[in-house]
């Protein structure tokens, strides 16, 4: 088979799980809650900073370093993740539940080959999600500070970092419940086995002990949360952490997990 053939096939293989993806009926309306779930949470945070801004004292009102935690509070990033993560998973658990992959495996036996597929477009969907919560959640916060002169521009590094690992977030997650999905294959357990690794796990590590900092530190919402935090500061204002190790835990996960996938996918039966 030619390259251009090749090349045509996996094309076909993506626009197929677009359609499959995008005929969930779920699907827009859980991209639509966690968006404004998201744009909300940001709203209320920074109108809290708002209201609360005359009481502040005179370094906290020049500095306002609390300013673009606004606009990624945790509530936000916790809907934000467990939501991609569930989907993420629901892209595999439903066709292993309706029967559907059998058919999927016999019209196309490169089960790698789909399962690429799906996890490319699991990819881009989350990444445009999260890119919109981002920047909306961005906007919609320091529009609102703005009011008080303390909104801080998205030109800046650490707004742009922060962006940046808030719209990275979503898709990392996404892979993460899809990967489990395609080695758990269940529905309950797949859902809260993401739940879990995504949003309970980091809790058991959030002792100040120094090899347990090290553990937290590899968690995707602690990678998150040093991204976004308080620009300028050191890695000793983290515990250690740094940010390019934060980046790396959101470069690892989704790729182990997909890595695992494809490792599995071949050697079981559907």
């Amino acid at each position: 088979m030619s390259a251009a053939t090749e090349r045509a096939r996996f094309g076909d293989l993506l626009a197929a799980e677009w359609i499959k993806i995008r005929s969930l009926r779920s699907t827009p309306w859980v991209l639509a809650l966690v968006t404004l779930t998201v744009l909300t949470s940001a709203a209320i945070a920074a109108y809290g900073d708002y209201r609360n801004y005359p009481h502040y004292n005179g370094r906290d009102q020049r500095e306002h370093v609390w300013s673009l935690g606004d606009a990624f509070p945790a509530e936000g990033c916790l809907t934000l993740m467990l939501a991609a993560g569930s989907v993420g998973a629901i892209v595999v658990v439903s066709e292993y539940g309706s029967g559907l992959i059998r058919t999927t495996t016999v019209a196309v036996p490169a089960r790698r080959a789909v399962l690429l597929a799906k996890a490319a477009v699991t990819a881009l969907l989350w990444t445009g999600v999260g890119l919109v919560c981002a920047l909306g959640s961005f906007a919609v916060s320091q529009g609102i500070l703005a009011g008080r002169d303390a909104a801080v521009p998205l030109t800046d590094a650490g707004s742009l970092r922060a962006v940046a690992a808030s719209t990275l977030l979503a898709p990392v997650c996404a892979l993460i419940g899809f990967g489990l999905g395609v080695l758990v294959r269940h529905s309950a357990t797949t859902m809260v086995g993401t739940a879990f690794t995504l949003l309970m796990l980091p809790v058991f590590f959030s002792s100040r002990e120094p090899w347990v900092e090290r553990i937290d530190h590899m968690m995707v919402q602690s990678a998150w949360q040093r991204l976004v935090t308080l620009y300028g500061w050191g890695p000793e204002a983290y515990g250690g952490a740094t940010v390019a190790g934060a980046w790396t835990v959101f470069a690892v996960w989704p790729l182990v997990a997909v890595a695992l996938a494809l490792l599995v996918v071949r050697h079981r039966d559907v």
